[in-house]
C-alpha cells in the first residue's frame, strides 16, 4: 500500500489517476480533461448527508456548462456509509435521486488511502474550520478531544470534503464540510467561466524560467493593456517593454553594488526583477495624475500575460532604485522617457517556474447597500 501512497504524491497531474466506479470498472480521470471537477468522500448515514440535495442541485444547474462531480463513498468517519455501493447508490438515488456519477468505496486516509486522494491531500492541505460557525466550532471541539494537533496534518477529517478541480487539472480549493454551500457555488461558477477563471488563477511570480518571452507574445499582450478603459480617452501612460538582456544585466550590476548584503542573502539571485526576462516598464507624468489608467492598463497586462502561459510581478522596489541612484540613470535614458513622464512601476514578465497558492482576502471588507 505504500507505494500506492507513492503515486499519489509523485502523480504530476490529476489526469494521471485511474478509479473504479460503482460498477468495479476502471476509469481514468483522463476522461474529464477541459471539465471542472467537484470530487466528495461521501457518507450515508452522516448529518451531513443531506448535502447530497445541494450537490444535485449544482450538478443540475452547472452540468451543461462543464461541471462534474464525483462521489466517492468512505466508511472510515463514524462507519456512517455502510453496505455495499451497490446499496450505496440505491440509497442515494431513491432518496436524493442523485444523477452525478459515484465510483466504488474508498478509504481518504491511512494505508489503504486511494492514491487519488493522498494527491488531493497533498495539493491542498486542511485549512480549518470557521470557528464563527456553530457547526465548524463543534467538529473542531469534537475532533481535538480525540487528537490535539488534529489540524496540524492535511488527513480528510470527516464525511462531505470537498476538492475543486479546474479545467486544467489544477486542484483549486478544498472545502471542509461546514463551509457553505453557497461559497461552492460562486468558486463554481468562477470556474466555469474561462474570463473568471483566468483572473482568479492570476498569481504575483517570483521565480521565472531561464527563457525570454517571444516579442509577439509581448506585443499581444501589450495590445491588452492599451486597450484598458481609460478616462476622456486620455492614455496619459507611456510603455516601454524591454528585451536586452544584457540592459537587463547592467543595471543588475549597479543594483548588487548598492545591495551586496541583500543580494548575497538571496541564493537564487539573477538580476534585480525577481530575475524576470523580460520588462513592461509604465510611465505616468511627473507631476501626479494618470495612475488610475496605468493601473488598468498593468491589470489588462497581467491577466493577458496569465491566458497565456506567463508571469508577472508588480514591482515597485526597483522602480525607486531606479529614480533615485544616479549610476542607474543609462537604464532611464535607454527607456527613451519623453519630458515630464516619470517611470511608475515595472511588470517582470516571463515563464513561470513556480506555481504559488492564493493568499487569503478579507471578504469582510465588504458590504452590500440594497
Amino acid at each position: 500500500m505504500a507505494i500506492l501512497s507513492v503515486l499519489g504524491v509523485s502523480a504530476q497531474s490529476i489526469y494521471d489517476f485511474k478509479v473504479k466506479d460503482d460498477m468495479g470498472e476502471n476509469v481514468s480521470l483522463a476522461d474529464y480533461k477541459g471539465k471542472v471537477m467537484l470530487i466528495v468522500n461521501t457518507a450515508t448515514r452522516c448529518g451531513f448527508t443531506p448535502q447530497y440535495d445541494e450537490l444535485e442541485a449544482l450538478y443540475e444547474k452547472y452540468h451543461a456548462d462543464g461541471l462534474e462531480i464525483l462521489d466517492f463513498p468512505c466508511n472510515q468517519f463514524g462507519e456512517q456509509a455502510p453496505g455495499t455501493i451497490e446499496e450505496i447508490h440505491q440509497f442515494c438515488t431513491a432518496n436524493f435521486n442523485i444523477k452525478f456519477p459515484q465510483f466504488d468505496k474508498i478509504d481518504v486516509n491511512g494505508a489503504n488511502e486511494s492514491p487519488l486522494f493522498t494527491y488531493l491531500k497533498a495539493q491542498k492541505g486542511f485549512g480549518g474550520f470557521d470557528l464563527n460557525d456553530q457547526r465548524g466550532k463543534f467538529m473542531d471541539e469534537m475532533l481535538r478531544k480525540q487528537e490535539a494537533d488534529y489540524d496540524k496534518k492535511s488527513d480528510i477529517k470527516w464525511n462531505f470534503t470537498k476538492f475543486l478541480v479546474a479545467r486544467d487539472g489544477r486542484v483549486v480549493k478544498r472545502y471542509e464540510p461546514t463551509d457553505k454551500m453557497t461559497d461552492i457555488d460562486t468558486d463554481i461558477q468562477m470556474e466555469l467561466n474561462p474570463v473568471l477563471s483566468n483572473m482568479m488563477a492570476r498569481r504575483s511570480i517570483r521565480k521565472y524560467l531561464d527563457k525570454p518571452v517571444e516579442h509577439e507574445k509581448l506585443e499581444v499582450i501589450v495590445r491588452v493593456g492599451i486597450n484598458a478603459p481609460s478616462g476622456m480617452n486620455r492614455q496619459p501612460w507611456i510603455v516601454r517593454v524591454v528585451e536586452d538582456q544584457q540592459l537587463i544585466a547592467d543595471v543588475t550590476e549597479v543594483y548588487k553594488r548598492n545591495n551586496a548584503e541583500q543580494v548575497k542573502r538571496d541564493k537564487d539571485f539573477k538580476n534585480m526583477f525577481r530575475n524576470a526576462p523580460n520588462l513592461i516598464c509604465v510611465c505616468t507624468p511627473a507631476e501626479g495624475g494618470g495612475e488610475l489608467d496605468a493601473g488598468l492598463l498593468g491589470e489588462n497586462m497581467m491577466l493577458a500575460a496569465q491566458s497565456m502561459g506567463l508571469g508577472t510581478c508588480c514591482l515597485g522596489g526597483p522602480v525607486r532604485f531606479l529614480n533615485a541612484n544616479a549610476d542607474a540613470k543609462f537604464f532611464l535614458d535607454r527607456l527613451d522617457i519623453p519630458e515630464g513622464y516619470r517611470l511608475n512601476y515595472i511588470l517582470a514578465i516571463g515563464y513561470p517556474d513556480e506555481q504559488p497558492d492564493a493568499k487569503p482576502r478579507d471578504a469582510s471588507k465588504v458590504k452590500y447597500i440594497k
